[in-house]
């Protein structure tokens, strides 16, 4: 694969800011100087030079911690409830269904198309839970690593940084069930797994600043002993799905008398590499737990939502200073600021309050949210955040002229566009120093478009 654009030899493009959002919070007239991809100054309270870049409101970009880039591909075709009532299980199955048609040239289409629209939304940097590696009879690729090149092709190509998560997922259930056949795609053991990862990492060597960790599935997928035997085989960031389902937890009882987190934590040594997705129903002994690893909980509220997953307690965590972030998931519907609105949102119809999860009186809500999922994405994907020296970089501008950011100044700028706010928000983006959206489109939104287009037409025409 090439070296990536944002690591060739260009001069230090420099921007100026009518407003930036600093980690010191909001500065004016800020000069951002970018060399070889990364922030080398930072100085607010300075005039503009000429042949610097203008600005009017500057954000860090933000991480998506959390995504599964193909089901971009399925996004609302899973709408029609059954007789039974509808849940993630029956979901899953659909999935299961649409993952088995799956060839290599579809999921790079569709992955590209996915990040197309991430990096419109204001997210620069995304964490792929890596599941669907072998051919459709289950056969491994002859280059394992096929699908980790295809994302890291569609990744380069959009121009999004990525820290790949390859998941290692071995069974059914609880206890080292056998997998299904539908799940043949998806399964490894422990060594074909470290080949996995030696592939992978040859796969993301052509791209500046990416990232490898490591994603066990769930308890579900994966046993004690594999577990032990996966976590050192990478340094990286660890993701894992726990938690999601009421009967995962039920099942994770039954099997071995403690809850799903609660087991993680007597049988694995968790800290601040871990980002537990969705841990949505978690009691109060684990949720100190979480706390005191400084682990990051990956929330997905939209995906939560659509599937009726239920709400993380998250006032009480996030009181306690307890780290997260944000993530799109399954992609039904890619907007950054739409995953912070329904996390406050979600909150505060379960708690019927207003303003629920910012703890200090008259705090900003929206900047809040905002700064709280910027560090734990980036702790959770391995990289450093904002806009400082030594952070990449990474750059995203709010449109002044958008109606719901018209006359607003400060922290006013991120309730408006977290609250407020639809398409059009975000004016520019910039990743690495190098522009990837202009007045809001992706410069090579319409051939992604169209690859996508071809490739969800012959897919979905072939039943």
């Amino acid at each position: 694969m090439p070296a990536s654009p944002a690591a060739s030899a260009n001069p230090p493009l420099v921007f100026h800011a009518a407003h930036a959002l600093l980690p010191q919070g909001w500065a004016r007239d800020v000069r951002i100087t970018c060399a070889g991809g990364t922030l080398s100054e930072v100085t607010a309270g300075v005039a503009a030079q000429p042949g610097d870049t203008a600005l009017a409101i500057a954000l860090p970009g933000l991480g998506n911690l959390h995504s599964h880039a193909f089901q971009r591909g399925m996004a609302g075709l899973t709408e029609i409830g059954g007789n039974s009532g509808d849940s993630f299980w029956s979901w899953r199955e659909l999935m299961y269904r649409f993952l088995a048609h799956l060839q290599p040239e579809a999921v790079q289409a569709i992955a590209e198309q996915a990040y197309v629209e991430m990096l419109e939304s204001g997210f620069t940097r995304v964490g792929e839970f890596h599941y669907l590696h072998h051919a459709p009879d289950g056969a491994p690729y002859a280059n394992r690593a096929e699908m980790a090149e295809r994302l890291a092709a569609a990744a380069h190509g959009s121009g999004i940084g990525l820290t790949l998560l390859p998941v290692f997922y071995a069974h059914a259930d609880f206890g080292g069930a056998p997998p299904n056949p539908a799940q043949r795609r998806l399964i490894h053991d422990v060594d074909g797994f470290a080949d996995l990862l030696q592939g992978c990492s040859r796969a993301l060597a052509g791209i500046d600043d990416a990232v490898l960790g490591i994603a066990p599935h769930s308890l579900r997928a994966v046993t004690g002993d594999e577990l032990a035997a996966v976590l050192p085989l990478t340094t990286g960031p660890v993701h894992i799905h726990i938690a999601e389902q009421t009967r995962e937890v039920d099942a994770c009882v039954a099997w071995s008398g403690l809850r799903p987190v609660r087991w993680l934590y007597e049988h694995a040594a968790v800290d601040e590499r871990w980002c537990l997705v969705h841990a949505t129903h978690v009691d109060d002994d684990e949720v100190q737990r979480i706390l005191a690893s400084q682990a990051v909980v990956g929330l997905c509220p939209i995906t939560e939502a659509n599937l009726g997953d239920g709400l993380f307690p998250m006032q009480g965590f996030a009181r306690a200073g307890g780290r997260f972030g944000v993530g799109s998931d399954s992609n039904v519907l890619i907007d950054a600021a739409e995953e912070l609105r329904l996390l406050e949102y979600g909150q505060r119809l379960q708690l019927r309050g207003r303003n629920v999860l910012a703890p200090g009186t008259g705090q900003s809500s929206g900047r809040w949210l905002f700064e709280q999922s910027l560090h734990g994405a980036g702790q959770a994907l391995g990289v450093a955040t904002g806009l400082q020296v030594g952070a990449p970089a990474d750059v995203v501008e709010l449109d002044p002229g958008h109606p719901a950011l018209i006359a607003r100044d400060g922290d006013a700028l991120l309730d408006s566009w977290v609250f407020a706010a639809r398409n059009g928000a975000v004016r520019s983006v910039w990743r690495q120093g190098r522009q990837l959206v202009h007045q809001g489109r992706h410069l090579q939104r319409d051939a992604v478009a169209a690859r996508f287009a071809h490739a969800l037409r012959t897919l979905l025409s072939a039943g």
